[in-house]
């Protein structure tokens, strides 16, 4: 079987470190890839941005199957021109990715079925940002609408910095086209956790929960990033809350996609917080997450491409996934600079080091390789991801391996998880 996978950072590495596993593929390519997707797959070139270059590919190929990994692609519809040529494709639509690429829409469909969310306001003008942030008490949020690469949130602490916030975006300053419309939201107060599920576009299979660390410093200090690390353990839910999740977030979204004519095949991640008044949704991806995918990825004991071919054909069942009762952690290691303005081409050592640390595999999501080195390409560098009986056991194989990688610049969070290993 012939798999194509789509993107090139941690989270692409992840699924086709899970997908070499299956004993069903016998072609595996992964485009653009990256120096360390390189090891277990065929990197091919393709331009993510230009819908013509992957529709190109795609003739090249003839995947039996293709396996879109980053939201880009999703949002400027690949699923939509793969499976009109009769291409088995892995994700929702461009009309069912909605839900990620724009935060109003996804805010008025959770109203409109009634599933748990924050207070919101949706403002197209700084005149309707300072009439709405009179219902507000601060902190508050404000979100760019579109697609910000997990940079499109600040949480001001007073209306006049959401005001100046929502000016910068809407004009363009800040994250570009993705701020020519914000929402408002009020502040939740409580733990963030990311439930992902996988939907044929009727049923649901929940997998593991994780929760990610946004902040690019030590105790969620700093702005935003794409995520510095997360992890994932049986006890970060119940079994009885991940019910709940279900019935009540998760399978209301896709019946609510399907009732609206959109069906919801793929994964949708459900960024929840667990606040007093019970889980809210805070924000949907129409894809795997990164970091949280990694950690995930290492939990999982059975044949990935069996679960990814099940939402393709319509017949998801919980009994796609089988589970580890490990826990498993992913530390990012990052380009000094980042998230803001940070410099490539630093070379990557300790490598095999830190692949030699017992339950540890390293993710790469901005690296190159040449003349057998590997070379720092982006933001997030590494996802060092470990797995062990427990979590301390599991965060201490980790930073063991994080000790023995050096590139210029290079830095990292040091309490990735310990919110959970405190309690």
């Amino acid at each position: 079987m012939k798999v194509l996978v789509l993107g090139g950072g941690g989270r692409e590495h992840a699924l086709v470190w899970k997908l070499r596993q299956s004993p069903r593929i016998s072609q595996l390519y992964c485009a653009p890839g990256n120096g360390g997707i390189a090891e277990d797959a065929e990197c091919l070139p393709v331009d993510l941005k230009n819908l013509d270059s992957i529709i190109a590919l795609g003739q090249q190929l003839h995947p039996d199957l293709t396996v879109v990994g980053p939201e880009l692609p999703l949002t400027s519809g690949v699923v939509d021109e793969f499976t009109g040529r009769g291409w088995r494709t892995f994700g929702p639509t461009k009309d069912a990715a909605r839900l990620e690429s724009s935060k109003s829409f996804a805010k008025e469909f959770l109203q409109r079925h009634r599933i748990p969310t924050a207070h919101y306001a949706i403002c197209d003008s700084l005149q309707e940002v300072r009439e709405a942030l009179v219902h507000f008490h601060p902190p508050v949020v404000v979100k760019a609408d579109g697609l910000a690469a997990g940079k499109g949130v600040v949480i001001a602490a007073s209306r006049e910095e959401a005001a100046q916030t929502a000016s910068d975006m809407l004009s363009g300053k800040l994250v570009g086209t993705a701020g020519a419309r914000v929402v408002l939201e009020e502040c939740l107060k409580g733990d963030e956790v990311s439930f992902l599920v996988l939907s044929d576009g009727e049923r649901v299979a929940p997998l593991v929960a994780a929760q990610d660390h946004k902040r690019v410093f030590d105790g969620d200090n700093g702005p935003n990033t794409g995520g510095m690390g997360a992890y994932s353990m049986p006890t970060i839910i119940d079994d009885k809350m991940r019910d709940w999740l279900v019935n009540h977030i998760a399978r209301p979204v896709i019946q609510g996609m399907k009732a609206e004519g959109t069906e919801f095949k793929g994964v949708l991640y459900c960024g929840l917080m667990m606040t007093a008044r019970g889980p809210m949704v805070l924000e949907f991806n129409c894809r795997f997450g990164d970091p949280e995918t990694q950690p995930i990825l290492m939990r999982l004991e059975s044949d990935l491409l069996d679960a990814l071919e099940a939402s393709v054909d319509g017949h998801v069942s919980e009994g796609d996934f089988k589970w580890s009762a490990d826990a498993a952690v992913c530390v990012v290691m990052a380009s000094g600079g980042y998230p803001g303005r940070f410099d490539a081409g630093k070379k990557i050592l300790g490598l095999d080091a830190a692949g030699a640390v017992e339950g540890v595999k390293v993710f790469h999501a901005g690296t190159s390789r040449r003349d057998g080195e590997f070379y720092t390409s982006g933001g997030r560098v590494l996802g060092v991801t470990a797995r062990a009986s427990d979590l301390p056991a599991a965060v201490q194989r980790a930073y063991e391996a994080c000790a023995k990688i050096t590139f210029e610049g290079a830095h990292y969070r040091k309490d990735i998880a310990v919110r959970a290993l405190n309690k």
